[in-house]
């Protein structure tokens, strides 16, 4: 296939692929090798940022001797844990990819879905695809609260998304330059996306593979109550943001394009 990054343009790189981790030093080389493979077998131009939030295990250890390996694999060490959301922020501002993907860094994801996803995003000039795992190798509790909280999500935000929580989603970047961030974010990702003005944004069934080693992070409890609070702010968003659309201008095309990916408007309040 042919590659994605222009010449002309300010992307270095056809692909940057985006993996938050804590606490994961026995699950990342595994993870890094398969990456490895699944892209030089792709051959489009690629990043992997690792961002580490916070480890308090090998995991920085780890992914610098994965770097020393393969320059193509940076890590980003964050001071201290500030929570997935702000790690794929921090990601999305340094990725040199004009195509961002984001998987989680427990292995869980399958990085063989990768080159699926990319190629339904080009061929249907679509702004997103969203992975769903059809057949999830979680706990029944998991399965069932993460199925309550999506239906609670979709009936919010008025979404259709069927699996909200897959980190495994393929984007490109002018879709995540200038969207709401906050603690939680990763959760709406596909309905942010869409406030911020792309609208096409698809889905695909994807590999879900058990956890090898370690334990998820959340679970019920910090989720439940946190992610009520936060769809409800989602929705006040949907209800607020505005982009006025420009007609004609005598401004050159740079400029314009410029104006069209400046930050989002609130609506303030209304004087007629």
């Amino acid at each position: 296939m042919d590659l994605i990054a222009d010449k002309n343009n300010r992307w270095d790189l056809d692909l940057s692929i985006i993996i938050p981790v804590k606490d994961e030093e026995k699950n990342i080389s595994r993870l890094a090798k398969e990456v490895g493979m699944v892209m030089n077998a792709a051959l489009w131009s690629w990043e992997c940022l690792w961002l580490d939030d916070g480890s308090t295990d090998n995991t920085l250890s780890e992914l610098q001797q994965i770097n020393a390996k393969d320059s193509r694999h940076q890590f980003i060490a964050l001071s201290r844990n500030y929570g997935q959301s702000a790690a794929l922020y921090t990601g999305f501002g340094c990725a040199r990819g004009e195509i961002l993907v984001t998987l989680d860094g427990d292995g869980q994801n399958d990085p063989k879905d990768i080159p699926v996803l990319v190629r339904r995003l080009l061929e249907d000039n679509a702004d997103m695809v969203n992975g769903f795992r059809r057949k999830r190798r979680d706990t029944f509790i998991r399965k069932v609260s993460s199925r309550i909280g999506n239906a609670f999500r979709n009936w919010v935000t008025n979404e259709q998304i069927h699996d909200v929580g897959c980190s495994l989603r393929v984007f490109r970047h002018r879709c995540v330059e200038n969207i709401p961030v906050f603690k939680g974010m990763h959760r709406f990702l596909p309905t942010l996306i869409r406030i911020s003005g792309c609208s096409v944004i698809l889905e695909m069934p994807v590999n879900h593979r058990p956890r090898r080693y370690g334990q998820t992070k959340y679970g019920i409890h910090n989720r439940l109550w946190v992610g009520l609070m936060d769809t409800l702010a989602v929705r006040w968003m949907q209800t607020r943001m505005v982009y006025p659309e420009i007609k004609t201008s005598s401004l050159n095309k740079e400029k314009e394009r410029t104006y069209m990916f400046s930050k989002p408007r609130l609506r303030g309040p209304q004087t007629r």
